[in-house]
């Protein structure tokens, strides 16, 4: 498979590494809106072609997926332009800046019969499966709670900072234990309470949420892009809990009794970054010529962009392109 990214940052970077240590996949082409940079990023990454503008690289038809990782704002833009060019696509976190967008893209993918899904990487790792095994098999006895926290001292960053980024601690970090607690408990939600700081400029740099589900149980939820947090998942149960060292890309899995004995571990598989596994999800996909990936599928992806698209509203959070 040849894979052809859209923005050469950071994140991209870390695509490229991934994939040139994967078997039966390319980095194949490269694109930014700078040729220079995008040139020489093929030549450090190994990439066969840069290209100086999107436009060029999704007209090139030996390109089999597009990895987009460009800032949250321009989601909506990359993914319509790949869609329109027949481009099958693997959209970085978060898929677009609200669900209106979201839907419009995931209407086109239908349309055009591409693959279209969201790099959300922690959906497709080995660790989400599992933790639902794990719970399933009854051995810390019937969840009631989990408490799940992300943070990192990125809140002057310009994707984090401003509203014309889609900025804000939600969309950047947020997403994570939200995925997270739907990942455990599911979406059969009851209420949900929340608070969020917000900076000057207009958007979260610190937020907490409490989801109260159908059943009784309850997740509890921190993000804060302050300052670095210890990143980690706590699943309460009748027999003990479960701890997941760090929800972002958890490593160990420890069950602890009531009285706080550890009473068994479990390591995840090894790995290249985690982020192969999101890819071979869409290379399976794309040869069985489904539009969307069962980790992530689009309904999954529209409803946890309706969740942060209400919890940005009762906080008074606008982006320049969300309709009132």
């Amino acid at each position: 498979m040849n894979l052809a990214i859209i923005g050469a940052g950071g994140i991209a970077e870390k695509m490229a590494l991934t994939v040139n240590k994967m078997n039966d996949v390319t980095c194949f082409a490269i694109a930014s809106r700078d040729i220079k940079k995008a040139e020489e990023f093929a030549g450090k990454f190994g990439f066969k072609k840069a290209y100086g503008s999107y436009e060029e690289l999704v007209n090139d038809n030996e390109i089999d997926l597009v990895y987009i990782a460009t800032p949250h704002s321009h989601h909506y833009q990359h993914i319509k332009l790949c869609l329109e060019n027949g481009r099958n696509v693997l959209c970085e976190k978060a898929f677009t800046a609200n669900a209106r967008q979201a839907k419009e893209v995931i209407e086109l993918a239908h349309e055009k019969k591409c693959l279209l899904t969201e790099a959300i990487w922690t959906r497709y790792m080995p660790s989400a499966v599992m933790i639902n095994e794990i719970l399933g098999s009854g051995i810390i006895g019937a969840p009631s709670s989990l408490t799940a926290n992300i943070g990192y001292p990125i809140a002057d960053k310009p994707r984090l900072a401003q509203p014309s980024l889609a900025g804000g601690a939600l969309l950047d970090i947020g997403i994570y234990p939200i995925n997270f607690a739907f990942m455990v408990f599911g979406t059969d939600i009851k209420n949900v309470v929340s608070t969020a700081v917000i900076t000057p400029a207009g958007v979260d740099n610190k937020n907490s949420i409490t989801i109260t589900y159908n059943d009784g149980r309850q997740a509890v939820l921190h993000s804060n892009a302050c300052a670095r947090t210890d990143r980690r998942g706590v699943i309460y149960a009748s027999k003990g809990y479960m701890e997941i060292d760090n929800i972002n890309n958890c490593r160990t899995i420890s069950l602890y009794s009531n009285d706080g004995e550890l009473t068994g571990e479990y390591t995840v598989p090894p790995q290249i970054s985690g982020y192969e596994y999101e890819v071979l999800s869409c290379m399976k996909a794309i040869s069985e010529g489904r539009i969307e990936c069962p980790e992530m599928t689009h309904d999954k992806t529209i409803f946890v962009m309706e969740f942060m698209d209400k919890l940005r509203y009762e906080w008074g959070v606008r982006y320049p392109f969300d309709q009132n």
